[in-house]
């Protein structure tokens, strides 16, 4: 007891010492502020120049966001196929990585090892990955040699275009591409879930089946009321990730190809500030970003309610 009290007291007096405390906060805050806050601060003076590599920097006002949202069809198709990454992303990623976690948790032989075969694609570099799937979706290759030796098409041409087609609202390539997202980022929602499942006390689900619950009763009376919060976090997580997506549309689309009918925000922003050298212009994309991610946050925050439970 003594031990503990000197030790208390040691600690209340370092929290009282302002000096000690800045001391320790120092590092983060400095990290901070050289990587993030100055940074973003840059970008959105940027925003509102024409500035160009070894040109001077004229400030323009509000030019580039007048011809972002009324000039450029680009960012129109941009904005559209990342809003359909956002979507996608949120809801299949919710649905399908609750139901792995939930199988998971449950199993008792195997746990770990699929675990890590669901993980895997997370921790893989999304530019390998992009090469790979590109093959594997490319009509000559992979999948559409697959089709045409079993049978399903009387030659690999004759499949369909994967990454090629360019037909309909949201185009094929993007909806692959999504797909092949969905594959590599599950894991990681998966994890989540199972770390926040595993936190509930199994006397609640103990005591539901006294009272003749059965495990899917459980899951939607229980489970999901309990994980709301890891909801919340997954969620905001997937829908930043999707919004900032770059690596697989850029890995798996030809450059050249599509005539820009595949572009995200990131693939745009990127054009438009290294390969046309107009960072002005491609900081004000990259400031539209940054909105759009606080305000999907902010709308997720909102509407996914979280309660206090004791577990």
């Amino acid at each position: 007891w003594p031990k503990a009290r000197k030790r208390r007291y040691c600690m209340d007096k370092l929290l009282r010492n302002k000096k000690a405390i800045f001391l320790f906060i120092a590092p983060a805050l400095i990290l901070f502020t050289v990587v993030l806050f100055v940074p973003i601060c840059k970008s959105v003076y940027y925003s509102f120049c024409n500035y160009k590599t070894n040109y001077p920097i004229v400030f323009n006002g509000l030019d580039n966001y007048v011809k972002l949202f009324t000039k450029d069809k680009a960012m129109r198709i941009a904005l559209k196929n990342s809003m359909f990454f956002l979507v996608f992303s949120c809801v299949s990623q919710l649905i399908c990585g609750l139901l792995l976690a939930a199988l998971l948790t449950n199993i008792k032989k195997g746990k770990d090892l699929f675990k890590n075969i669901y993980y895997l694609p997370c921790v893989l570099s999304s530019a390998a990955l992009g090469l790979l799937w590109m093959f594997v979706f490319t009509p000559r290759l992979g999948i559409n040699e697959m089709l045409a030796s079993l049978g399903v098409y009387a030659d690999c041409t004759e499949g369909p275009e994967w990454l090629f087609n360019t037909e309909g609202y949201i185009i094929l390539p993007i909806i692959v591409i999504s797909v092949v997202a969905l594959w590599q980022y599950v894991g990681q929602s998966m994890m989540l879930y199972m770390a926040q499942i595993s936190g509930i006390s199994k006397d609640v689900y103990e005591a539901a089946y006294i009272d003749g619950a059965s495990k899917p009763q459980a899951f939607i009376h229980i489970t999901l009321p309990l994980i709301r919060p890891m909801v919340a976090t997954a969620m905001s997580l997937n829908a930043i990730g999707s919004l900032k997506f770059f690596d697989l549309v850029y890995n798996m689309i030809p450059e050249g190809f599509l005539a820009g009918k595949a572009h995200v925000l990131a693939t745009h922003l990127y054009d438009q500030g290294f390969k046309y050298n107009k960072l002005g212009y491609g900081s004000a994309i990259g400031v539209v970003l940054m909105v759009m991610c606080l305000i999907v946050t902010v709308i997720i925050n909102k509407f996914v309610k979280v309660d206090s439970y004791e577990m």
